[in-house]
């Protein structure tokens, strides 16, 4: 009885090196061993419409928490609007690309043409004939929302408007604004100029963050030029919230708008609200809506670099676990009343054939609660290991044909 067994033995032993060999540089499955599908490729949800049970007044409404992301209210966010002045955040934005590119610099003197000072809207009062610095510009586009400052500006930067326009255009598509047209640089009705919320939303991020140095402009409170002083329309730079930009907006077409951006603590919620009746109800509802973001939803810190989230099987590796953890910081906005709800679960093939490669993605953690939208963040290896020798692997795969063990 002992012979067939030492025989068998034989038997198995020569296939596992046989197998042993053919698995070199092959995954777990050729060894057909059944591994879950793969998971697919960790990204963020698209921009949603969470059911928290708010309503606005405004035709279009954006919320978004800008350090995850996440979209706390939608309405209407991705239908194109007319922008009145809020595209003067668009005019800025190329200004503070020349200056910081070193084209043009804050004491430069523009002129003023007859066409600038004819301008009507909204005005800064800039004399025909004269000079005036890029810093008083920038003044007078973004506190007082002159018409006639972007126009100095243009021709004085790029010759023309048309030219500056071009401009506009070209750097909106670099920056990711999906759906906006520039016709003008002031907002002035148009049928060809328009934006979205989300693309309003899109463009203060990309302000506040790619311009630091320049983002002040935004957070004055009044600036008299030509004898004549004017208050920033931004109203919730009165309400004490926090608030420290951006842009109203108002045309008859539009309505009144604002695209505004309120920070508190480490939270910077960007707010987007276009077609309100009056300038009453834009403050009333941009100051309702920027509570209720702060009261209602926080940001919860879960893994860091580092943080083991769990522990991964690895087959034919030279341990028999590998430490999993996220590359970045997996930080969830959720609604304080659904934290407790919260589950956090990981999706990755298992086993994990070595070797396997400190840093390699090998599936993905996802954050569910209840009537909210998942979070997803790549799940990565936070060791390497290396495959087993070349006996350890006949040892496990005789194993595994004999025992149905796997390691």
């Amino acid at each position: 009885m002992k012979i067939p067994l030492l025989s068998s033995l034989a038997g198995v032993l020569a296939a596992a090196a046989v197998l042993a060999a053919g698995l070199a540089g092959q995954p777990a499955e050729a060894a057909s061993v059944k591994a879950k599908p793969k998971a697919s490729p960790a990204a963020q949800p698209p921009p949603s419409k969470p059911g928290i049970g708010i309503e606005t007044a405004a035709k279009h409404a954006l919320v978004l928490e800008v350090e995850t992301g996440t979209v706390l209210l939608d309405k209407g966010a991705d239908e194109r609007i007319p922008p009145a002045s809020m595209s003067k955040i668009m005019t800025a934005y190329i200004v503070f690309g020349m200056l910081k590119e070193g084209r043009a610099a804050l004491t430069d003197e523009l002129p003023v043409s007859e066409r600038a000072w004819r301008l009507q809207g909204s005005k800064m009062f800039v004399p025909i004939g004269g000079r005036i610095s890029i810093d008083d510009l920038l003044k007078g586009v973004i506190i007082q929302s002159g018409n006639d400052a972007c126009l100095v500006l243009a021709e004085g930067l790029a010759g023309s408007e048309e030219a500056f326009n071009t401009l506009m255009n070209e750097k909106g598509q670099q920056i990711g604004l999906k759906d906006s047209h520039f016709t003008d640089v002031s907002g002035l009705p148009d049928p060809n100029h328009w934006m979205t919320a989300r693309d309003l939303a899109t463009l203060a991020i990309r302000t506040i963050k790619d311009f630091p140095e320049y983002y002040h402009y935004y957070s004055e409170m009044d600036y008299e030029f030509n004898n004549i002083k004017q208050g920033n329309r931004n109203p919730l730079l009165y309400k004490n919230v926090g608030a420290d930009g951006l842009k109203t907006g108002h045309t008859e077409e539009a309505g009144y708008s604002l695209t505004a951006s309120v920070k508190r603590d480490n939270r910077r919620i960007i707010l987007v609200l276009n077609g309100l009746p009056t300038m009453k109800a834009r403050a009333q509802e941009s100051e309702r809506l920027i509570d209720w973001a702060f009261r209602e939803f926080n940001n919860y810190r879960l893994f860091s670099p580092g943080d083991k989230v769990d522990d991964g099987d690895v087959w034919l590796g030279a341990e028999p676990k590998v430490p999993l953890s996220v590359g970045t910081d997996l930080i969830v906005t959720l609604p304080r009343k659904a934290r407790k709800d919260m589950k956090v679960t990981v999706e990755y093939d298992r086993p994990i054939p070595a070797p396997i490669e400190k840093g390699t993605t090998v599936g993905r953690v996802v954050v569910t609660v209840p009537d909210f939208p998942p979070v997803e963040s790549p799940l990565i290896a936070a060791a390497s290991v290396e495959r087993m020798n070349t006996f350890g692997r006949i040892a496990t795969l005789a194993g595994y044909l004999v025992w149905g063990q796997r390691r």
